[in-house]
């Protein structure tokens, strides 16, 4: 048992390292076939950052631990905007573009009410709730629109389509070795994550819901919280929110929008609540825009954040 404990933490590290290397050495590849910096960033970077996600998924869902599905990715999404944004805002008032306010939490607020829609149903006869194709391709059809009009707003940001001069690129064998190692990291990392998330859940008792809501999503939130406290600190925070909001559009339209055609993908019944805690949370983030200072959030937001989501926490445990 103590060795699962390890490979879980082992897997947890491994799912961040092998993403940072997988967008690495694609990013590498994109530019050396030219392609702009700022096209990397809307796809190899932003479907990178979801990876470890879409990983953990795919092996919940051949092992039919679909509380580890909805944990992993429900608690990434509230942990990504209540404690992310939330400690982000108490260090220093976060200035939104207003694209993201406009348009991508929109988007996120439509994800996450379709998502609910989804998980609330009762299916003919009272048996299972599952995610079946149908729902998938739904959730990549708004993706598709989704992934249009980011295109669309990147075609107004003329400034970022070139690509600094002088700027050094990997050689083609660190290029390939890189994406190698990251593919063998992530397979293994997303199989102890979800193997970890089981076994420790079942020898304490708990959810596999409340291991993945808590531990994995907050491990998985990590390299976004680090990254928008050292943006705070060096006051250059106009992207974190639409970098919050865009990786919780990922996890869900993509995330969720692929898995049923690997496998349908049973509805836990308690979960409306939690996505309705996602949707709560997001529509918070959308309301904070008008309050106050226009398109900021401010320390006082943040500390909001951060208190709902400690209830949050203090919730999902007792619920066990």
């Amino acid at each position: 048992m103590v060795i699962t404990y390890i490979l879980f933490a082992l897997g947890i590290y491994l799912l961040l390292k092998s993403a940072d290397w997988i967008v690495d050495s694609s990013t590498s590849m994109a530019k050396k076939m030219g392609i702009s910096s700022l096209i990397i960033g809307l796809t190899v970077v932003a479907f990178g950052t979801s990876l470890p996600e879409l990983v953990v998924n795919i092996f919940a869902a051949f092992q039919g631990a679909a509380e580890v599905s909805f944990g992993n990715i429900v608690g990434s999404n509230i942990a990504n905007i209540l404690l992310v944004l939330g400690i982000t805002a108490m260090i220093g008032a976060i200035k939104v573009k207003s694209d993201t306010v406009w348009k991508q939490i929109p988007f996120a607020l439509l994800a996450a009410f379709v998502l609910f829609i989804m998980a609330s149903r009762t299916p003919l006869g009272g048996g299972p709730n599952f995610l079946s194709w149908n729902d998938g391709l739904l959730l990549l059809s708004i993706f598709a629109v989704f992934l249009y009009y980011v295109f669309q707003s990147a075609k107004k940001d003329k400034g970022n389509l070139a690509r600094p001069k002088n700027e050094e690129i990997d050689a083609n064998w660190k290029i390939a070795v890189k994406l190698i190692i990251g593919l063998v990291g992530i397979y293994f990392g997303g199989r102890w994550v979800v193997d970890g998330a089981v076994a420790v859940a079942t020898q304490f008792g708990l959810s596999e819901y409340l291991i993945s809501a808590t531990i994995i999503a907050i491990g998985t939130s990590l390299p976004e919280l680090v990254v928008c406290v050292v943006a705070a600190a060096k006051k250059n925070l106009d992207l974190a929110v639409g970098n919050i909001v865009g990786s919780n559009i990922f996890n869900v339209l993509w995330v969720f929008g692929v898995i049923p055609f690997i496998a349908p993908l049973r509805v836990p019944r308690f979960i409306p609540l939690d996505v309705g805690v996602m949707f709560l949370a997001t529509l918070l983030l959308f309301i904070f825009m008008f309050l106050g200072k226009r398109h900021h959030l401010s320390r006082k937001d943040g500390l909001v954040f951060v208190l709902f989501y400690i209830l949050y926490l203090a919730f999902i445990i007792i619920r066990g």
